[in-house]
This record gives C-alpha cells, sequence and structure tokens, in this order.
C-alpha cells in the first residue's frame, strides 16, 4: 500500500510540474512588447465646450494601437499574425519604467490637446491664447551632472535666472557655454520651484554643451470659451489632428461630419502641420473595425532619403494605404499634410 501511494504521489508531482512549466510558458513575461490593433474612441465624450455641444450627426473617432507585454504563448501567436508586431521593451519605452514611460505618454496626449485647441480655435476665429512655461524633461542621460536632481516629467523654467520663450532659446544660451562650466537650473515639480547648479556637458549626439537632458515644450493654453478635452486612458501625441477637427466643429458650429464615422491619426503642430506617427496600420485596422468610412492619414513627400529612415520604408500614408487594401476594404484613405486640407475635403467631399 506504501508503494503504490509513492506511485501516486511521483504521478501528482509530474502532473504538477507539467501544470507549472506550462504556466511559465504561458505567462512568463519577455523583454518584449506586442503590438495589434487598439480601439477607435468617438471623441463626442472627449470634448466638453461651454455653450458648444456637439449637435452633429457621425463621429470623429480617436483610433490607437494595442501594447502588451510579451510572453511564450503570445509571443509565438504574434508571429503567426501578419497585423501583429513584436518590439523590444528598449524601442517601446526608451528604457523607462512603466510609471515614468505613462508619465511621459500623458505628457504627450495633454501636449498634442493644446496644440489642438489653439489650432481650432484660430481657425474659428475665437480667442486663444499661448504660453510658453518652459522645458519638459523627457529623458535625464546618464552623463548629465544633474541626474540625481532633474527628474523626467520636471519643467525648466530658468537657466542662470533666464527665461526664454521657446527651446532653442535655452540650447542656443546652453550651447555658447563651455562643457564644465556650472549653470543655475530652475526647475518646477509638483508645484513646488527648486533651483540646482552643476557643470554643463558635452551631448554625444550634437557634439555641443548641454545639460544632458532630451525636452520637448512645455505650453498653456487660455481660451475665453471655456473648453475641457479628457482623454482618459491614450496617451502619446498622435491624437492631435482628430482633436482638432472635433474641437472646431464644436466652436465653430460648422457640420463636418455630415453623418460620417471619420477616424484618422498624426500629431498637430501650433501652425497646423499634421506629423507622422508610428503604427498607422494598426491604427486603419481598428478604425475599420469600428465602422469607419474616412482615415485621415499624415502625407509627406516619400523621397529616397526619408525612406530610409522610415517604418518598414515606407510612408505613413503608404503604410496605410497599403493597410487598407488589405484589411479596411471599402474605407477610404485620405492623405492630409496640414490641419487646413482635412477640413477642405470634409467640406467639399459628402
Amino acid at each position: 500500500m506504501k508503494k503504490q501511494d509513492n506511485i501516486i504521489l511521483r504521478r501528482i508531482g509530474v502532473v504538477l510540474g507539467l501544470v507549472l512549466l506550462l504556466g511559465c510558458f504561458l505567462f512568463w513575461p519577455l523583454n518584449s512588447y506586442i503590438e495589434s490593433p487598439g480601439t477607435a474612441a468617438d471623441l463626442q465624450s472627449f470634448v466638453k465646450i461651454k455653450g458648444h455641444p456637439d449637435r452633429y450627426k457621425g463621429n470623429f473617432m480617436l483610433t490607437s494601437v494595442a501594447i502588451q507585454r510579451a510572453h511564450p504563448a503570445t509571443y509565438l501567436y504574434a508571429k503567426m499574425v501578419p497585423y501583429m508586431s513584436i518590439e523590444s521593451a528598449e524601442d517601446v519605452t526608451g528604457g523607462q519604467n512603466s510609471a515614468t514611460f505613462d508619465r511621459v505618454q500623458k505628457f504627450y496626449m495633454d501636449s498634442s490637446i493644446n496644440e489642438a485647441i489653439a489650432v481650432a480655435y484660430k481657425a474659428a476665429h475665437q480667442e486663444v491664447t499661448r504660453r510658453y512655461l518652459g522645458i519638459y524633461v523627457l529623458q535625464v542621460q546618464p552623463n548629465s551632472k544633474f541626474k540625481h536632481d532633474i527628474h523626467v516629467g520636471d519643467t525648466i523654467t530658468k537657466v542662470d535666472g533666464r527665461h526664454f520663450n521657446t527651446a532653442q532659446g535655452f540650447q542656443k544660451y546652453i550651447a555658447a557655454k563651455k562643457v564644465g562650466t556650472p549653470l543655475a537650473v530652475t526647475y518646477t515639480r509638483d508645484g513646488k520651484t527648486r533651483t540646482v547648479t552643476h557643470p554643463l556637458v558635452k551631448i554625444a549626439s550634437t557634439n555641443k554643451t548641454g545639460i544632458g537632458i532630451i525636452l520637448t515644450n512645455n505650453m498653456q493654453v487660455k481660451t475665453k470659451i471655456p473648453v475641457k478635452v479628457d482623454a482618459g486612458q491614450y496617451g502619446g501625441p498622435s491624437g492631435g489632428l482628430m482633436f482638432s477637427l472635433q474641437i472646431y466643429q464644436q466652436i465653430s458650429g460648422k457640420d463636418l461630419q455630415k453623418g460620417r464615422k471619420i477616424a484618422g491619426t498624426g500629431t498637430i503642430s501650433s501652425d497646423g502641420t499634421v506629423g507622422e506617427i508610428g503604427g498607422i496600420d494598426k491604427k486603419v485596422i481598428a478604425a475599420h473595425r469600428a465602422g469607419a468610412k474616412i482615415f485621415f492619414a499624415p502625407y509627406i513627400k516619400p523621397t529616397n532619403e526619408i525612406l530610409k529612415y522610415e517604418e518598414g520604408h515606407m510612408t505613413n500614408y503608404q503604410m496605410a494605404k497599403k493597410a487598407g487594401k488589405k484589411y479596411a476594404p471599402g474605407m477610404k484613405i485620405v492623405p492630409v499634410s496640414s490641419f487646413d486640407e482635412a477640413v477642405k475635403y470634409l467640406q467639399s467631399n459628402k
């Protein structure tokens, strides 16, 4: 009887071992991410403008790419699905931890919304002002002497007591100094202002003198007619174009949708220029699944020099058109290089 019990226990142990191995195969996290088609969300629920509700039929849609940590099983599955891709953790997060990555993505979204508000209000001849707050810190490089004081998410407002109205102003002032020169940097974090002084370093990528950070502009936008935009859990800069169209339709009172479901993607700059983004093929699929009939894709002229650095050696429009032909039959892929082009297309096409 004891021998039989030992056999049963060994069998149970083998089964548990196999279950454990299977669990590791299914759920062990890998140092890579899987990107796949995300969602296409109705922007009407995100934008609230006092006295200017969206009364029109149709939808402007914000498209996204779904990103999830890869596991052995999902990795193999993604290898078999043409419209899914596997990216290294470094390429996706830039080496940042999850909290820092999410914080940067939220800032990108907030910044793109501010630009969208400014562009839309200006186009509708409504009062809007922009205030430059300073340099937003996206990353602190390992050789920076400020790395123990300045963190991702801080905003640099002054250097040596001087404030500039553009990032280029800050950079020009700093680049004129010699490596090793002490620089007093004033920055804000969580509403508090601090000033620290450390020597400047040489920036390897430009061979110029600098603080040792990767940066972008931090702008504040104020409008006479109150507007509130809440993007929820969405992050990144790629919703700029679609937010500007939704805001413009509401503040101007012009029906651009005309009953249509309109999706798209692209950054928006202060002059209304539409910029390229990543994962546009997946966004085309997401838009098609949500019933969109029009998809705006950023357009740049496909020169040989540009194509060398493009994802898949195709511009956004080329990639979107290819994905549309394969996965989104019946959906019109429309190239646009500016906010004005998108508005004109919607006004002149039914």
